[in-house]
């Protein structure tokens, strides 16, 4: 997969051309798309427009979804603030939501805006973490509205069709009726929500997005039927973030460089998952002390269909692929589980989403051979550029904007909107620092224990969901932009070798480090105080 998606955006003619080219052309010409190199100031000038845009059109179509087609139900239109926070969410492929799937959105809403950014969304992060290997690699960064159209054209929508039909195949509903009725075992009539969801999940999970047609999410059994729709989730959530490590490897001239990020990010998800496993199964203390059997582990929270395991696995798999999606509420973890899933958002580069996650990965590679640098007294050098002034004051700008956004309005929220959380100890510190986390990170999943629909929280999430996104974005690419503009230097005794395991091990240090100074005291302060008064 990362050798695919590479050829598919070369510009060179090649096989997949044959395929692909003829639609291609039809929508540049119908685009007015000029097929010509960006600088990095034009890239992101295309990212920003083009992306507003967008999120402008379907904030109006939430705000009067009860004018439009396909709405049987009579769902009535989203408060301004609703809107503006479900439409950021989706267009920053963050997919929070702080409404309820399928009674806060009309069926015309869920197919034209909201399917429709889960492709755009990730197509955006998949075309900036191209351009900007390409940067690194000494080539031009292309052109946006090509790499937009490519990663749309060649990726998303051939895989989400294939991965759609075996949905649906599965049991997944995919149909216009807004709903059945069920008689229960007590004789009671139930209303079951239904829709165009087969189309829906696919693209939810191939493209980082995570929102569910269902407030429960993947944990309803018409979104995840059963074992192998939840095996095939897992699957398509880490596909593309685990491919573009290899993909980076085929740009730059060197698969060792590839190899040597993906086994440090796999160290770090083993680890995680380990920790969350380990968590779940072990169960809460006071439960034990008060002699009740808990069985096989903690099963407040999830299916008994899916239990522990895939629960837990499914959790680790969502936060590090920043999909946001969950098959069991986060809410109900263990403290320490509860944490990994904090943390590999904190953290996003244990593969991270759709594209953003590599870009990560790499601004902290530079970040390792800077240190690395440091410490032997020699100017730094990332594949043959020298790594400078004004790199750094970027890559230091872009890393300290994530716990910026975290940490401060998790602040404001705890002093100002206590009313607001559910859990008045440590726990609901822990679900305000989980719900910014989740915001600053674009993944969209929850605590769920806040009353979140409201001004503070949608316009707070919402600003901190666009800033986090679009702000590393344009950083990274003037980081790529600067490098390009430089003369490669030799590769000298003294260099530092990073496609050898050794930079693989400062790699992991650098991050662990710098997550952990950052982050470690609000820690302290939510999951792991939680944990100690159990």
């Amino acid at each position: 997969m990362g050798g695919y998606i590479a050829r598919a955006f070369d510009y060179t003619p090649g096989r997949l051309d044959r395929w692909f080219g003829p639609l291609e052309k039809g929508i540049y010409r119908i685009g007015g798309i000029r097929q010509e190199n960006q600088t990095w100031k034009q890239y992101a000038a295309a990212v920003l427009i083009s992306n507003t845009v967008l999120l402008l059109v379907v904030y109006l179509i939430f705000r009067v979804q009860d004018k439009l087609p396909l709405n049987p139900a009579g769902i009535g239109a989203m408060s301004p603030d609703l809107a503006f926070n479900t439409a950021v969410s989706f267009m920053t492929n963050t997919n929070l939501q702080h409404y309820s799937g399928e009674s806060g959105l009309s069926l015309f809403s869920q197919m034209t805006a909201i399917v429709f950014m889960m492709f755009v969304s990730p197509a955006t992060g998949i075309a900036v973490a191209i351009a900007f290997i390409r940067g690194l690699a000494g080539k031009p960064l292309g052109n946006f509205f090509v790499d937009l159209t490519r990663a749309l054209t060649r990726i998303l929508l051939p895989l989400a069709c294939v991965a759609a039909i075996i949905l649906i195949g599965l049991g997944v509903p995919q149909t216009f009726q807004t709903g059945v009725t069920a008689q229960t075992l007590e004789g009671a009539q139930q209303q079951i929500a239904t829709g165009p969801m087969g189309t829906f999940l696919a693209i939810k999970e191939l493209g980082n997005n995570g929102g569910g047609f269902m407030g429960a999410n993947s944990a309803h059994p018409f979104e995840n039927p059963g074992g192998i729709s939840n095996m095939l989730q897992i699957i398509l959530m880490m596909l593309v973030p685990v491919s573009l490590p290899f993909t980076y490897g085929k740009m730059v001239g060197n698969n060792k460089q590839g190899r040597v990020l993906f086994v440090s990010m796999m160290m770090m998800f083993i680890v995680m998952l380990s920790v969350s496993l380990v968590s779940e199964h072990q169960g809460n203390p006071l439960i034990q002390q008060a002699g009740i059997q808990q069985g096989t582990g903690s099963m407040e929270g999830k299916e008994v269909r899916i239990g522990v395991e895939q629960s837990s696995f499914y959790s680790v798999v969502t936060t590090a692929s920043e999909t946001g999606a969950v098959n069991t509420m986060h809410d109900t973890l263990t403290p320490i589980a509860g944490m990994v899933a904090i943390g590999n958002m904190m953290l996003n580069t244990v593969f991270g989403g759709s594209g953003v996650g590599v870009l990560n990965v790499l601004m902290y590679a530079i970040i390792a051979v800077f240190l690395s640098g440091l410490m032997v007294g020699r100017t730094p050098e990332f594949l043959g550029r020298k790594i400078e002034g004004r790199e750094m004051k970027l890559i230091a700008v872009t890393l300290l904007i994530q716990p910026l956004l975290i940490l401060a309005p998790t602040a404001i929220a705890l002093m100002a909107y206590p009313d607001t959380i559910s859990n008045p100890g440590y726990h609901g510190l822990t679900q305000v620092l989980y719900e910014f986390t989740s915001s600053a990170a674009n993944n969209g999943s929850g605590f769920e224990g806040l009353g979140d629909n409201t001004i503070f929280w949608n316009v707070s999430t919402g600003a901190v969901m666009f800033i986090a996104r679009y702000f590393s974005m344009v950083t990274l690419l003037a980081v790529a932009g600067s490098l390009l503009m430089k003369k490669p230097v030799p590769e000298t005794s003294g260099t530092l070798r990073t496609d050898q395991p050794l930079f693989g091990l400062v790699f992991v240090v650098a991050v662990v480090i710098v997550g952990a100074l950052t982050f470690f005291p609000a820690l302290v302060l939510g999951p792991i105080a939680e944990q100690l008064t159990l």
